[in-house]
């Protein structure tokens, strides 16, 4: 007998491997001395780097930052940043204080009194309708280019009722797509007050206050929320709305920003 004759699927050759998403070492410098390293997508790094100023309280805007540049290295890259006089000196006095005690380690911070750090009050007047909450949450997946190349990046994005997506920013960190999406609005004059912000991840304790720094009014999720982002969120005014998909959601704090049509709709 002859060899067994092969289907043209059987013939067909195996799919192409998916690119994987890169990540480097990123250090955030400031005034020459390292505050924290981060695993992050080494792009769109003077937007992290300003964002994460912003979102830690290092800087209270943009114009605390006096210089930033962005310097390759074999073993990764620094984003060193230069900040004016009073914010460089309650910088040091931080460093001061960080001398003897253990950090924790949670996303570059450094003692467990800042992981417990309430968020800032929240006090936006935004109108969101329904209809708008799978409308944005579908807006961000299909502005995640990397996402669709790699399956392995999360997203970040903001959506202000009746313009739609203003920006997005992607990431293998979720923290730092968040920091990045910061740096983007600051950079570009956009006010995070106007809008929600639209996560791909699960929103945790550091996400609400991330979002809360920037100013946002409400955090709109396709996962769920932890316990204690729940409450984080309650205290600080802002509306939480998870597990938004497939057009359902369940709001978890603060509904009053939901509205059933758009406040011009009679």
């Amino acid at each position: 007998m002859g060899a067994p004759r092969l289907s043209p699927m059987a013939r067909a050759r195996p799919p192409a491997p998916r690119p994987l998403a890169e990540e480097a070492a990123v250090a955030l410098v400031y005034d020459a001395t390292t505050q924290a390293v981060m695993m992050a997508t080494p792009a769109d790094l003077e937007d992290f780097a300003a964002g994460f100023t912003l979102t830690e309280g290092i800087a209270r805007d943009l114009s605390d930052i006096a210089e930033l540049e962005v310097v390759e290295h074999p073993q990764g890259i620094e984003c060193r940043m230069w900040l004016a006089a009073d914010r460089a000196e309650a910088l040091a006095a931080r460093r001061r204080a960080m001398a003897g005690p253990v950090g924790c380690g949670l996303c570059g911070i450094d003692s467990l009194e800042q992981a417990a750090r309430p968020a800032a009050e929240v006090t936006a007047p935004l109108a969101l309708p329904r209809s708008e909450i799978p409308r944005a949450t579908e807006a961000l997946r299909a502005a995640q280019p990397l996402h669709d190349a790699t399956r392995a990046v999360h997203g970040a994005g903001l959506w202000v009722p009746g313009e739609g997506l203003v920006a997005a920013r992607e990431d293998v960190g979720r923290h730092n797509a968040l920091d990045k999406l910061a740096g983007a609005l600051a950079r570009g004059g956009v006010d995070a007050r106007r809008g929600a912000v639209v996560l791909t991840s699960r929103v945790s304790v550091e996400m609400v206050q991330k979002a809360a720094a920037m100013g946002a009014p409400a955090i709109l999720a396709v996962s769920a929320p932890t316990a204690a982002a729940v409450r984080l969120a309650e205290a600080a005014g802002m509306t939480l709305v998870a597990r938004a998909r497939d057009g359902a959601f369940e709001i978890a704090a603060h509904p009053h920003r939901i509205v059933e049509r758009p406040p011009h709709v009679a």
